[in-house]
């Protein structure tokens, strides 16, 4: 049988394991698709970098990062909602450094995988909420959360948000130190790919949903991925239980439009995107 490829991408977290499991249970190749998976360490920013240069076609990424970047020219779509739940973020400082308070955090050195990632719009967005301006010189790039440990650790920077039961582990051993939380007002993970591949393989990109979202509605019926996260991704079973019981994964393809403009609306009012950028096609109309 000859198999389509579709490259495809995401980062080494928990929230990704229903589409290994269907990888490696072959469900893909099932409905015809080859898929050729690359790990993004540097998160959003570095994938939405990816499909701009065509280094991949299709990307599980932040809602919010995708969305800024569609804006500013990216040539892709949104394709499906991936994790329809909110992502909490953890805000981190290193486990030496004086600072202990969440108010404090905002006239602070921060940390950002890069420019347009997560880690960058999200902290816009939480000063933003409370008042709070940031300024482009309050922004180091660390590339990912190896760099931004070692940021922390030797007081180059002094705040870094990232998923809260990844970085969990460090806090345990006391590497990083958490002085707070904030959880995204919209669902927090979609599925994105390019306008390439969405003009060359549509009924392919079609059948790639259908395997993500029977796989995800598998994955949370079962009784055993609790441990099954745990034991794969070295995380504890009583923090892999609460974060899985509070998180769903879609299982079809629609995207609400409400919730893009609500992510608009917060865009413009952090400054990331201008009140006047005309705003694209979004969602892919299939």
């Amino acid at each position: 049988m000859n198999y389509s490829k579709i490259r495809m991408g995401g980062v080494p977290e928990h929230f990704n394991l229903p589409i290994h499991l269907a990888h490696e249970l072959n469900e893909f190749e099932t409905r015809g698709i080859e898929i050729e998976w690359t790990t993004f360490r540097g998160g959003t920013g570095q994938m939405t970098k990816a499909l701009r240069n065509d280094d991949v076609d299709v990307c599980i990424l932040l809602t919010e990062g995708i969305i800024a970047d569609i804006i500013k020219g990216n040539p892709s779509r949104i394709i499906s909602n991936y994790v329809t739940t909110p992502l909490t973020w953890g805000i981190y400082t290193g486990a030496k450094n004086s600072l202990q308070s969440y108010k404090d955090v905002f006239e602070k050195k921060y940390g950002i995988s890069r420019f347009g990632s997560g880690s960058h719009l999200m902290a816009i967005v939480d000063a933003n909420s409370k008042s709070h301006r940031l300024e482009e010189d309050q922004f180091e790039v660390i590339k990912n959360l190896d760099g931004a440990i070692e940021s922390l650790t030797n007081l180059e920077t002094d705040v870094f948000y990232w998923e809260k039961y990844t970085t969990k582990p460090y806090v345990d051993a006391k590497i990083l130190k958490k002085v707070g939380e904030y959880v995204t007002p919209w669902s927090c993970f979609v599925v994105a790919a390019t306008d390439k591949i969405l003009e060359e393989q549509p009924e392919n990109i079609i059948r790639l949903l259908r395997t993500i979202h029977d796989r995800c509605d598998k994955f949370m019926q079962n009784e055993n991925a609790v441990k099954m996260v745990s034991d794969r991704y070295k995380l504890k079973e009583i923090d892999v239980e609460r974060w899985y019981h509070s998180t769903e994964w879609a299982i079809h393809g629609w995207v609400s439009d409400k919730m893009v403009k609500s992510i608009i609306y917060h865009l413009r009012l952090a400054s990331i995107i201008k009140n006047n950028e005309v705003i694209p096609e979004i969602i892919w109309k299939r």
